[in-house]
């Protein structure tokens, strides 16, 4: 059990990530900083955090754990805020969906201390951001994946991983680079895809006939349009190369199924559909895990 969570960003991920360590009787106090005041009474109100701090620095003061929840843009600059009170014991994590841009600030701003650092993505989320739609079972069921550097500390590497599975994640562990890649193709992609299709359709002269028109397909397609526009600036910027390197792949596939239509070429466009639906059946029974 840890004595205090120190919790920078009071939000959906933060929040959930405190109620859920709440539940499991993992941690005794919950001090917790937002940017915005509201937010963070808010967030005692709740039930979320036990104390307010006025800073983020003094929520790190006397925390054995510290959750970083802010924009991945925001992570240097509270890397910063925190350092001073960052214990040799202190087990730092962050909850960003890039690592290589957040362990470069860890690296700059930690230095000798970055050890303690243990990069987490949480593989989950809801579009409704906020405090509000923080839920103590967001994690469970989901995968976590960590990305230690060279110099993290084996010690804080085995409570990350406890934590985690305490929580009832499927925890991996992968290399910064591997995650950043990987990620790009199976988040980042489908997200910019969904945000690009709504502003194709919303942007004929026709575009709300049309969307009155559709259906659970179209709907299920773009639900993830509808997550945070701040938020997912600064993911589709942090790892704007990997991202860029993905959006090619899908260019180049597009474009096959331009050419079979356009060459009125329909055994060629069967053949397309059946790759993908092949490919989609046998993840869908092999690689899905039901939310527990």
């Amino acid at each position: 059990m840890f004595e205090q969570l120190g919790l920078i960003g009071c939000g959906l991920m933060g929040g959930s990530f405190a109620l859920a360590l709440k539940k499991a009787g993992l941690v005794k106090r919950v001090v917790g900083y937002s940017k915005s005041p509201s937010t963070t009474e808010r967030a005692r109100q709740m039930g979320v955090i036990d104390v307010e701090a006025p800073s983020a620095l003094l929520a790190v003061s006397g925390a054995d754990l510290v959750l970083l929840a802010v924009p991945v843009s925001a992570t240097e600059t509270t890397f910063k805020a925190i350092r001073h009170l960052v214990g040799p014991n202190t087990l730092i994590m962050d909850v960003g969906s890039t690592k290589r841009e957040v362990i470069d600030a860890a690296r700059r701003v930690l230095r000798d201390q970055v050890g303690v650092f243990v990069p987490a993505h949480p593989i989950t989320g809801k579009e409704l951001a906020g405090v509000e739609n923080a839920d103590p079972d967001l994690y469970a069921g989901r995968q976590v994946i960590l990305t230690p550097i060279e110099r993290t500390q084996p010690a804080q590497l085995d409570k990350a991983h406890a934590v985690w599975t305490a929580l009832g994640c499927h925890v991996k562990q992968m290399s910064p680079e591997a995650h950043d890649a990987a990620y790009a193709a199976v988040s980042h992609l489908p997200h910019m895809i969904a945000f690009a299709l709504m502003n194709a359709v919303t942007g004929q002269s026709q575009g709300e006939e049309f969307l009155s028109l559709a259906g659970p397909g179209f709907r299920d397609f773009t639900r993830i349009a509808a997550s945070d526009p701040s938020i997912w600036r600064d993911i589709l910027m942090s790892n704007r190369e990997e991202l860029l390197a993905q959006s090619r792949h899908f260019q180049r596939a597009l474009h096959a199924f331009e050419t079979a239509i356009a060459a009125d070429n329909p055994d060629a466009l069967e053949s397309l559909i059946d790759r993908a639906s092949t490919s989609r059946a046998h993840w869908r029974m092999s690689a899905i895990k039901p939310r527990s």
